[in-house]
């Protein structure tokens, strides 16, 4: 990737990443949804063993990738939080 060569083009390409990043997001919800059928109660829809692992993955995945460790596993603990949130209710709706 070429360095930017303004604060303009620094932003339009974030508002790509961003899109593209929307995109993914929504294919995850997706399989959020389809997840909450086959869970029976709300401790499986928590699973904290499956978030340990998952977060552990991404700061693996981060520091191969030139990532912050750190960052990446705040952003995807808060990713995970919002959608066991958001299965929790779908859990809740479909029971």
């Amino acid at each position: 990737m070429s360095a930017p060569a303004s604060l303009e083009e620094v932003r339009r390409r974030i508002d790509e990443i961003d899109a593209r990043l929307t995109t993914l997001l929504a294919e995850r919800q997706t399989l959020v949804r389809a997840a909450a059928a086959f869970k029976t109660d709300e401790q499986s829809v928590r699973a904290p063993d499956r978030v340990e692992r998952v977060v552990a993955a991404a700061r693996e995945r981060a520091e191969r990738e030139g990532l912050s460790p750190e960052v990446a596993e705040a952003v995807w603990r808060a990713m995970i939080g919002a959608f066991i949130e958001y299965e929790l209710t779908e859990h809740r709706r479909a029971g």
